[in-house]
């Protein structure tokens, strides 16, 4: 193999460099099983000819529908792309309309879900969509399995079609489209062909510090995600092994067992588990405790590259052995580097993670980018907190007047499926308009600024950018979820979502007299004057147009499944303002 430009030329890179026998590894029925690098192109090679039997032609689209990260998955995926078919990825959380929504507007022929829960959405809409047939993961009563496929694949005289079709695939052929969750309307189809991701794929694997063959990865992020996707295939490039964790509950339990060494995060995670160290420490007497927050007040003036001086280093040292081995230990002991994406991550816990002896290696993109755009690099001094990096070699970015972020390069999608006014309205010329504001520093690094729709005018005429509140109030742990609205009034304010698990535990150590129930918490006015002097010590870094005056607080907790948030957990701005219509006018119009 001369040169890789397409998504499925990874894995038979793979073969032919640097084959494995771990290349995916799956846990079912609590062991863990692995794939070698021949079986998995074995496998995907009978997928394929099975296709071929029931007659998938060129340009048709098959639907994955997947709870879990899993070696299937990648199995199907090559398979489908290399008899010219797509991929559509379709997150396992959105409702049955949607999936209907998916199913019908990309016309996918045939559907392949994980598990009973799934299936039954599917079931629901299937006459609905072309859906010709449904296979399950999982041994479903009922339901095809996908080994059914393997045994029609199993006879290899059909090969040769097999191999006349991927020798027909072109790089700028159509390989996926994914549609994005979106925070308004229906699920945009992005558009991407394997050149946009390959490309994609080989700008990016300079900055992840991977070393061939000796790296254990381990992926929970939704492979559907054209994040984690993109990962997975630099993963197979640098030949690793990639261990699919069972679920988001299972991710602690599953890093003691496998000890990876590189794993892809979302901020909201990183929290989380921030969280439960602090809650930890709290419970801490004497000097444990002491050393426990000498240790994170270290880590949080942490600066790359030594800059702190020899003094600073070797109380680091101290902290590291004392207190920072026993957070790396948790996830394993061998932990060296987190890939954090999808959302801004509070630079105060890049620092204290960074000093742990987790490097974080913050970027940035979108799905119509196949998704990066830019990324940090520990080496190279390529690292600098609070941005996102310096843009890959071969992506142009460019700072509109106004502050927008525009793309110029391979990685720009090929357009919203059956959308071209939509596709329009995002491109001028070759340059993507991304929606997010940005500044480029005099050393090359990117700084995310805000989100272009989401920057509000209140009736005063003055503008305030709700992601830089939001981000400071989440660094509360009396907060989980808070969205900043204004636009058009006088003044900015806030409907949250506190942290439920947090606050009871707290109101049980204090021994305040408040029923531990969600909607009792949230109208207590105890709970609601904690908050405040959380508010309090956010409003004041912040001028006086932006703070925030009035908050409400939401009984429910914000999820996905209700709508609140997208499946990479961001908020669904319209949607909340639907749902707390009554709170937001008690707030301006009581």
């Amino acid at each position: 193999m001369t040169e890789i430009t397409r998504l499925f030329d990874f894995p038979y890179y793979q073969l032919e460099n640097k084959p494995i026998d771990s290349a995916l590894v799956t846990k079912y029925h609590g062991e863990w099983v692995k794939t070698s690098t021949q079986e998995y192109l074995d496998k995907a090679n009978a997928i394929s000819r099975a296709l071929l039997k029931l007659g998938v032609k060129k340009d048709d689209k098959i639907a994955v529908i997947s709870s879990s990260n899993r070696t299937e998955w990648n199995i199907l995926d090559i398979g489908v792309l290399q008899i010219g078919a797509q991929n559509v990825p379709v997150y396992p959380t959105i409702s049955a309309e949607d999936y209907a929504y998916i199913l019908n507007h990309s016309e996918s022929i045939y559907c392949f879900v994980s598990d009973e829960e799934v299936l039954e959405k599917v079931l629901q809409v299937k006459d609905q969509t072309a859906l010709k047939d449904i296979y399950s993961f999982n041994h479903i009563k009922g339901c095809k399995h996908y080994s059914e496929l393997l045994e029609l694949g199993a006879d290899t005289s059909t090969q040769d079609e097999v191999e006349a079709r991927k020798a027909a695939v072109q790089p700028n052929d159509l390989a996926t489209i994914i549609y994005t969750s979106g925070t308004t309307g229906k699920p945009k189809g992005v558009m991407l062909s394997h050149w946009n991701i390959t490309s994609n794929v080989l700008a990016s694997m300079p900055r992840v510090p991977l070393s061939e063959g000796n790296t254990r990865i381990l992926s929970f992020l939704p492979i559907c995600h054209i994040f984690e996707r993109l990962l997975i295939y630099v993963y197979q490039h640098t030949g690793t092994s990639i261990y699919y964790a069972e679920g988001l509950d299972k991710i602690a339990d599953n890093a003691k067992e496998i000890k990876p060494n590189l794993m892809s995060v979302v901020p909201r995670l990183l929290e989380k588990v921030y969280d439960k160290i602090i809650a930890k420490g709290t419970e801490l007497t004497g000097i444990k405790k002491a050393l426990f927050f000498w240790a994170v007040s270290l880590g949080e003036i942490w600066e790359p590259y030594r800059q702190n001086g020899a003094w600073y280093e070797f109380k680091l040292s101290i902290a590291n052995k004392l207190i920072f081995s026993k957070w790396r230990d948790a996830l394993g002991g061998e932990l060296t580097t987190m890939v954090s994406g999808s959302a801004a991550l509070q630079p105060r816990l890049a620092r204290i993670f960074c000093a742990a002896g987790m490097q974080i290696m913050e970027g940035y993109g979108l799905t119509e980018t196949s998704p990066v755009i830019s990324v940090g690099k520990y080496a190279d001094y390529m690292f600098k907190i609070g941005t996102v990096g310096q843009p890959l070699e071969n992506v142009e970015v460019k700072i509109a007047e106004d502050g927008e972020i525009l793309i110029k390069g391979p990685n720009v999608m090929l357009g919203y499926y059956k959308d071209q006014e939509k596709t329009e309205s995002v491109m001028t010329g070759d340059y993507f308009h991304t929606g997010d504001k940005g500044e480029i520093d005099p050393d090359g690094f990117l700084k995310i600024t805000g989100r272009k729709k989401e920057m509000f005018k209140t009736s005063g005429g003055k503008y305030v950018i709700p992601t830089l509140l939001e981000n400071d109030l989440k660094r509360s742990r009396f907060i989980e979820q808070v969205m900043v609205i204004g636009e058009g009034e006088k003044m900015p304010a806030a409907i949250i979502q506190p942290n439920f698990e947090f606050i009871s535990e707290w109101i049980e150590k204090k021994g305040h007299q408040v029923e531990l129930t969600n909607e009792a918490m949230a109208n207590s006015e105890i709970v609601q004057e904690r908050i405040q002097k959380e508010i309090a010590k956010c409003n004041n870094k912040f001028g006086k147009w932006e703070q925030i005056k009035v908050f409400r607080l939401t009984p429910d907790e914000w999820s996905i499944k209700s709508q609140h948030l997208t499946p990479t957990m961001k908020m669904r701005r319209d949607v909340i303002k639907t749902l707390y219509h009554d709170l937001i006018e008690q707030i301006y119009r009581p």
